[in-house]
């Protein structure tokens, strides 16, 4: 092992208990040494072993692939040596294409919007014109300032094409925009698209891209350079995938496609009715229709290396990771560390060789990738698993990990420069072909939703689940580890200290957790051990590396002695010691029975505060110039703060259903704005994948857990003027309160003396008012808003009593909750009673909100802004497709409004307006509503920060909301920021969302109050239909224009089922029902063919679906106990065979309007700048939403 379990002192265990005795020990050893804390093997806590552990030792010697004279690569080519190559930036290419990955899905999230801005700006910089192409409203990429020519719009190969016939690029980089990019490139030259417009591939040429990601080429490559593969075939049928799995001879088997990214469609199969059922899966889903079935290497090590190369044939390996999950878990699901921890220094130097050899045998000339190896355990024999052609997911980790910007490297490397030739931003000393190392551990743990998919099950495998992710930087791997469990904000504040539910658990079900892969397995362990499972039996049931396992066992250990303490025994040494190691005042607080409060009042009476260390990508052999912070406990700090007007902005932390990429997004404007306004921004955040957490967007970094403790501390270094919570959604505002009591006991002076340090913006009252239904039910009141009558339960029997009171159904939701979770709507007191069993936990301390549910309502949103001068002006006033009860977050929606009254509207504009400056909202604020069909208004919710909604409506109407909202509460007016008045477009935008629906077997795909959807594409055009069919292409759904619709509406909604019949029928369609609707039709004179409902026989609905004879399915689910079986297998049929299904009747009459568009017009590609440089109409009739009531 490379950080050599030796050197140990060992304490007596009567020196254990004594309150002195654990410091005095520790302070003893050195102090750059960091401690390991473990008990010995065969005694029961008898004594403890304290290891020294330096973190410089856990850095594997890296052999020079560098370029610097003294460090030169000795694998050079002969090639290479004798004719040098051409380096040095490219001349002849004038204007570069980007493609960004579209909408945020689950494998390619927000890290792909952190490369596309790297690389626009990069490339910008360098004088290039950048044309970017992306779906995706609300990434930093498609800021239309960021590239010259920016396309929000649909990304296929016909409508690309498009843009290339208009812009004319010289040359495409397809390695920023995660898989969807690569195959669309591949798809262009494959059509010749890029040789009929001269178009060069620049990063990764196409035979490069095809050899890695086509499986057998790939196989072969691997042979060809004397590297093992998992035994294992290619097939591209069913029965081509059995007779591999009948060779291979055994299962579990594994299942992975060809170019698809996050393992979609692959899986572990242990039988062989589940390898049919992933190898159909797998073949749909692959560009290709080809998977490899190998052989499973499950509980093997699992390791990746980023490693970069240039044109020059330099290469440089920027960061090991490793799987703390062994094989068997997709790596985007697996706890990883970096560096690499448990290899010996000869072990990492083969992958590293490995790597090398990999990069040029692919035949990547340029840009950074990603390899995946297997090792393992028990002899050493190494496999590779795959290899990514392009910046991947973990490449943006490895970028925060390490301070290395690969994709901007990888861009510049695109335009011809060599890696000596780009200088090291952070040290400003070094060129990029200077290996990064790091004298630090880094831990990510990946963040799941699987709440939110009623009938999946929560285990990994090797398809990718994960909505997001926390990293944490520490000294030690437990420091680490620590800090990132609290930083996913998942209720823990650490691991370990708590109360939880596995320690309940018996043997059977806690053996099952660590034997199968889950979400929660990392807590398993703990309880094990807790419950006194030795560290050999646990590795034996989960494949955990014993060395991950025996550092776990030394934290419940110390855990053991802090319970044995109260606080005030505990000394100055013993919190240095203990801090070290992770734990955080929360967990010192539960361990010794005292307050957070009183742990971090005794901490600091010590003197023991954080030293927070800058991240300069080499160890500490130069200096560091960007100020990119993490914490630890080891006396010396690097932080150096300044004296200037300063600002903190608190981020959203990891990505999760509900709080997105669109929190970011507004935070990475707000440090944006107020840096142009001459302030210093310092952004604090723990989530690896943004752009916020970028070392060059904010003047300083702190990558930092977002708890109480965590930002007291920052704010005590800091002391910033201003304290901004406004734009990371849920995660700041909880914090609010007690920062502002923290502000208001202590009142600290801001480090640049203009006056105390505050929270700017909306205060935390007012925020806290709008979320409590009591106290925002007496402002609506006095406002004589209306809203729909409901009321608070705090027990079953209130419950039941309001929904009584107010008629069924029902909207019933807990209160302070983020992305509608655990809402639904309830049709009956047995259904009433089933949630608040199941859904939800009701006490006066929980209370549940339940309010009557509005049925066919159409649903507004609106964004609006104000300053502390008492102006209002919206942003922009959206409505939804679905109808009300479908969360708004899942809901397509519409800018400007297409069929809402002038004086709905207008009461609308007017009441946000009271409601704005009746909470003093300074910044922004969001309410929703509710249109009746009589025309009624009622106020659903007014949320006084920021919204999701925030960048799709700033590209809508061409202002940047989130900047305005900061300079306004920096102290500016809504004048002096340049937003005087609304902004009412005279084209129409149309958000629509993804769902990932086909990620989780077993779950329905029906639309309701709680959202889950994970992203978003944008349509813009100048007719709405054009621009609803836009939105459907960008998020996948792609539209038939002929063929057959099956059609099954509930009762609910029978009586718009003529008029959609009708719709179809008219553009050509055929359409199939089964029987009530069919009869429904018949009576009303409409063609219609019968079909059988999936328990009346066969030939039956699912039949003629599989068999390829439904082309689009509109369904309406009754919610009975048949549809539940019947209806829910229906529509898991029509996600697994790609067959567009719409849920809601509003959804499917906008989806045949915009087919009606489709078959009469061609859809063009117009550029986002086009929109708002185009001449004003100035006849209001050509208006599509009016204005007329002044505010």
């Amino acid at each position: 092992m490379s950080h050599g379990l030796n050197h140990y002192e060992t304490l007596s265990s009567s020196s254990i208990f004594n309150k002195k005795s654990l410091s005095r020990s520790l302070a003893s050893l050195s102090k750059r040494s960091s401690f390991g804390l473990f008990s010995s093997k065969n005694q029961k806590f008898s004594s403890l072993n304290l290891q020294p552990w330096s973190p410089r030792l856990t850095r594997h010697s890296k052999r020079s692939h560098r370029v610097s004279s003294a460090r030169c690569s000795s694998e050079m080519t002969t090639k290479a040596i004798t004719q040098p190559p051409k380096v040095g930036k490219r001349t002849d290419l004038k204007k570069i294409l980007i493609l960004g990955a579209g909408p945020i899905v689950i494998g390619q999230a927000c890290e792909f919007d952190y490369s596309g801005t790297q690389a626009c700006k990069a490339l910008k910089d360098e004088g290039y014109d950048v044309v970017l192409i992306n779906s995706n409203p609300a990434t930093i990429m498609t800021d239309p300032e960021l590239a010259d020519r920016t396309y929000i719009a649909p990304m296929t190969p016909e409508l690309v094409e498009q843009v290339i016939e208009k812009e004319r690029p010289d040359a495409l980089l397809p390695t920023m925009g995660g898989q969807t990019a690569l195959n669309l490139a591949v798809a262009l030259a494959e059509r010749g698209a890029l040789k009929k417009y001269n178009v060069e591939l620049i990063g990764a040429k196409l035979e490069a891209i095809k050899k890695a990601e086509d499986r057998e080429l790939f196989k072969q490559a691997m042979k060809s350079i004397g590297l093992k593969t998992p035994p294992s075939g290619v097939g591209n049928t069913l029965d081509e995938c059995i007779e591999i799995a009948r060779e291979i001879g055994e299962f579990p088997l594994i299942i992975r496609p060809a170019f698809t990214l996050g393992g979609t469609g692959g899986g572990i199969a242990y039988n062989k009715e589940e390898f049919e059922s992933i190898c159909k899966a797998g073949l749909a889903a692959s560009l290709t229709s080809q998977v490899l079935v190998e052989k499973s290497l499950l509980g093997w090590k699992e390791y990746e290396l980023e490693v970069m190369r240039d044109l020059a044939d330099n290469v440089v390996i920027i960061c090991s990771i490793e799987n703390i999950d062994p094989m068997g878990v997709h790596t985007g699901d697996s706890i990883t560390v970096a560096p690499a921890q448990t290899l010996t220094d000869k072990e990492y130097q083969r992958l590293r060789d490995y790597s090398i050899k990999i990069i040029r045998e692919i035949g990547v000339e340029c840009g950074g990738s990603n390899v995946q190896f297997a090792v393992n355990p028990l002899d050493g024999e190494v496999m590779v698993i795959e290899m990514n052609p392009r910046v991947s997911r973990s490449s943006a980790l490895a970028s925060k990990a390490t301070g290395f910007p690969i994709a901007k490297m990888a861009a510049k490397l695109s335009i011809g420069y060599s890696l000596d030739q780009i200088p090291n931003d952070i040290t400003k000393k070094t060129p990029a072909s200077f290996e990064p190392s790091i004298d630090y551990v880094v831990t990510k743990i990946p963040r799941f939703a699987f709440e939110k998919f009623p009938g999946s099950q929560p285990v990994l495998t090797t398809q990718m689940k994960s909505v997001g992710e926390a990293m944490a930087i520490g000294r030690t791997l437990q420091e680490s580890l620590q800090k990132a469990v609290r930083s996913l904000e998942c209720g823990y504040s650490g691991w370990g200290c708590a109360s939880l539910k596995e320690l309940d658990w018996d043997w059977d079900q806690l053996k099952y957790s660590l034997r199968v892969p889950n979400p929660d397995r990392i807590h398993a362990v703990y309880a094990a051990m807790k419950k006194g499972m030795k560290v050999d039996d646990i590795h034996e049931l989960s494949l955990i590396d014993k060395w991950f396992l025996t550092q776990l066992k030394e934290l419940v250990d110390v855990e053991q002695y802090l319970m044995t303490r109260s606080l005030s025994d505990l000394t100055k040494d013993d919190f240095y010691e203990v801090k070290k190691r992770g734990f955080s005042d929360k967990q010192i607080a539960f361990a010794t029975k005292s307050t957070e409060k009183d742990v971090r009042s005794k901490r600091i009476s010590f003197g023991v505060v954080p030293a927070y260390k800058r991240v300069d990508t080499c160890a500490a052999e130069f200096e560091a110039n960007t100020p990119y912070m993490y914490s630890s406990y080891d006396m010396e700090c690097e932080s150096a703060p300044t004296k200037t007007k300063k600002v903190l902005i608190l981020g959203g932390g990891p990505n999760r259903i509900g709080q997105g990429i669109e929190f970011d997004y507004c935070c990475c404007h707000t440090s944006f704005a107020l840096q142009s306004a001459g302030y210093e921004t310092i952004m604090m955040n723990s989530n690896p994948e943004t752009v916020s957490t970028d070392y060059d967007t904010s003047d300083r970094l702190y990558f930092e857990p977002l708890t109480v403790e965590d930002v007291l501390n920052v704010i005590d270094l800091e002391k910033p003027d201003g304290i901004i919570i406004q734009f990371g959604g849920q995660t700041p505002l909880k914090l609010a309160l007690p920062i502002q009591q923290y502000l208001e006991e202590h009142k600290p002076i801001s480090a640049s003396g203009a006056g105390s340090v505050g929270i700017w913006g909306t205060s935390p009252d007012s925020i806290d008012i709008a979320e409590d239904r009591e106290k925002f039910n007496a402002i609506i009141k006095e406002l004589k808003v209306k809203q729909p009558k409901g009321g608070i339960a705090k027990s079953e029997a209130d419950a039941l009593a309001i929904a009584a009171d107010i008629g069924y159904p029902v909207v019933v939701r807990p209160s302070y909750v983020l992305g509608g979770r655990a809402m639904e709507i309830v049709y009956s007191d047995d259904k009433l009673v089933t949630y608040l069993e199941n859904a939800v936990e009701v006490d006066p301390e929980r209370p549940v909100l339940i309010d009557k549910y509005l049925s066919d309502a159409v649903e507004i949103d609106i964004d609006a802004l104000a300053d502390s001068y008492g102006n209002v002006i919206i942003g922009g006033i959206m409505e939804h497709i679905e109808q009300a009860g479908v969360h708004s977050g899942d809901s397509a929606c519409i800018l400007p409004t297409q069929t809402v009254s002038s004086s709905c509207l207008a009461t609308i504009r007017s009441w946000t307006t009271k409601l704005a400056k009746s909470l003093n909202v300074c910044g922004l604020m969001n309410c929703q509503y509710a249109i009746t069909a009589s025309g009624e208004v009622f106020l659903l919710e007014a949320n006084p920060r920021a919204s999701r909604t925030v960048p799709f409506v700033s590209k809508a109407i061409g202002h940047p909301l989130a900047k305005y909202a900061a300079l306004v509460m920096s102290g500016m007016s809504l004048n002096e920021v340049g937003f005087p008045k609304e902004v009412i477009p005279t084209h129409v935008a149309v958000k629509e969302v993804v769902i990932p629906f086909g990620r989780f077997p077993g779950c329905d795909v029906l639309l309701g109050p709680e959202m889950r959807s994970t992203g978003e594409g944008m349509g813009i055009d100048f007719v709405f239909a054009m621009a609803f069919a836009k939105s459907q292409l960008a998020t996948g759904q792609n539209l038939p224009l002929s063929g057959t619709v099956f059609i099954s509406l509930n009762d609910l909604t029978k009586p718009h089922l003529e008029k959609l019949a009708k719709a179809f029928l008219g553009l050509g369609f055929r359409i199939i029902s089964t029987s009530g609707t069919a009869h429904f039709l018949e009576l009303k004179g409409i063609p219609v063919d019968r079909v059988l409902k999936m328990h009346e026989g066969r030939p039956h609905a699912g039949d003629i679906l599989a068999n390829g004879q439904i082309q689009l399915m509109v369904i309406t689910s009754s919610g009975d106990a048949l549809d539940q079986i019947d209806g829910r297998q229906l529509r898991r049929m029509a996600l697994a065979y790609s067959v567009p299904i719409i849920t809601t009747v509003a959804g499917a009459l906008a989806t045949a309007e915009a087919i009606k568009t489709l078959k009469s017009s061609n859809m063009n590609m117009i550029a986002l700048q086009d929109f708002f440089n185009a001449k004003v109409h100035e006849d209001s009739n050509k208006n599509l939403q009016s204005a007329s009531s002044s505010l």
